[in-house]
């Protein structure tokens, strides 16, 4: 699937151009990461215990080259019709003033929330390993970066920018937690900037929860606590004005698709999990 999804990146990179790289970067990075990772395959024991650990840096990759495939549109069309969304939740259903009824208590756990999602990965496998399910982390980084993936190969036909920066000073939460702060400077400082749809947050962190469901039937709690989270990453991108609502709700459709395409494809590696 890694392999895939670079083999992707290179090709529509050369034949569409890229950004904050040039084309033979891009190409020279993927190759070596082909390399690395078909060596890595080929010499590494299967029960080598980092090796369920090494996904989560090709993830991060993955997400960057996302950013460099978008193009720059100067236009917002998109977003002025999705902002109609967003105001009808957030104003008209009056979305933000039950979150803010509380104070700063709801926004700063829809902060944490939406923190984490740079660890879900991790926190996943964490959880298998926790529980000494490691045999299951395969089936359920299927699921976890299917989600990401499905949503970045869409990043260079939908660009589009979030509506705290295409929206300047509109809608914002009416609370800047310390959270918040922190996320605002991830997302400024070391986010891709060129498309918003669908929400990879959602769509990762939805398609994680499924599958951490059905890998522990047992264990419902666990299951149950990531679902919650990954609805509260979907409330936070739009309260937070990181994602439209239309982002989020997308986002989460994809989610569920990358899940049940995994039980397909990690049918009979999880058969007896």
């Amino acid at each position: 699937m890694l392999l895939a999804y670079f083999a992707y990146t290179t090709v529509v990179g050369l034949a569409a151009g890229v950004r904050q790289v040039n084309r033979a970067e891009l190409l020279a990075i993927n190759a070596a990461v082909w390399f690395a990772f078909l060596l890595l395959l080929i010499r590494m024991p299967r029960e080598a215990e980092w090796r369920d650990w090494l996904p989560y840096p090709l993830s991060l990759l993955c997400y960057r080259e996302a950013g460099w495939l978008a193009s720059v549109i100067p236009f917002h069309d998109l977003e002025h019709q999705w902002i109609l969304w967003d105001r009808l939740v957030l104003d008209t259903w009056q979305g933000r003033a039950a979150i803010e009824s509380l104070g700063p208590v709801i926004p700063t756990v829809l902060e944490a929330a939406y923190l984490s999602v740079y660890v879900i990965g991790p926190l996943a496998i964490g959880a298998l390993y926790l529980v000494r399910r490691r045999e299951a982390a395969d089936c359920l980084w299927v699921a976890f970066l299917l989600g990401l993936m499905l949503s970045y190969v869409q990043f260079p036909f939908w660009p589009s920018e979030p509506p705290r920066t295409v929206f300047p000073g509109w809608d914002l939460p009416s609370f800047l937690t310390p959270l918040r702060k922190l996320n605002l400077f991830l997302v400024g400082n070391y986010g891709i900037h060129s498309s918003v749809f669908p929400s990879a947050h959602v769509s990762g962190a939805v398609a994680a929860a499924l599958m951490l469901r059905r890998l522990l039937p047992d264990r419902r709690l666990m299951g149950n606590a990531a679902m919650i989270v990954a609805v509260l990453i979907a409330v936070a991108t739009v309260y937070g004005r990181y994602h439209y609502v239309v982002d989020a709700v997308s986002g989460a459709a994809v989610g569920v698709m990358a899940y049940r395409l995994a039980c397909r494809v990690s049918k009979h590696n999880c058969a007896n999990i």
